[in-house]
């Protein structure tokens, strides 16, 4: 049994240790938000907060996230900062077909929580290896940069 805390709640999982945390979220827990993708942690469509960092979770053994906070697509709505994100994601009309954006959203908002006025060079950093097959690129930077001014730059 492997004892995580995802989007708040204390659950308990049966897996072995080195299930990916990806597999665990969906298959155990029924969260199927985060996406899979590439399972190599390259294209960000599996991406999760472990902390206040995305992590790819395709590539995070259940066991690195014993007794850290787990949060998934479902709940960054709860924040004020992922609520911001989201309607800004509406705002720019960044999803087309979707299936990245649950990473692409859960990247931007661990960008914007340590770096609340990013420059464009943070932002591709950051969004680095978060693949949109649409090519929402320019649509994603102006969302982040939306909620960057709406916020005066404050995490």
């Amino acid at each position: 049994m492997v004892s995580l805390e995802v989007n708040g709640r204390k659950v308990e999982v049966d897996v072995p240790p080195e299930m990916p945390l990806l597999w665990a979220l969906r298959d155990e827990l029924g969260m199927v938000g985060t996406k899979f993708g590439c399972g190599a942690g390259l294209c960000g469509s599996c991406t999760v907060h472990l902390g206040d960092s995305a992590v790819r979770s395709c590539v995070t053994p259940v066991s690195e996230a014993a007794g850290k906070a787990v949060t998934t697509i479902e709940h960054i709505e709860t924040q004020a900062l992922g609520a911001a994100v989201q309607a800004a994601w509406e705002s720019a009309n960044v999803p087309q077909c979707g299936y990245c954006q649950g990473g692409q959203v859960m990247s931007a908002v661990a960008l914007l929580k340590s770096v609340p006025n990013p420059t464009d060079d943070d932002i591709d950093s950051a969004m680095s290896g978060n693949i949109c097959r649409c090519g929402t690129y320019t649509r994603i930077r102006a969302a982040i940069k939306q909620v960057a001014a709406q916020r005066g730059g404050k995490a």
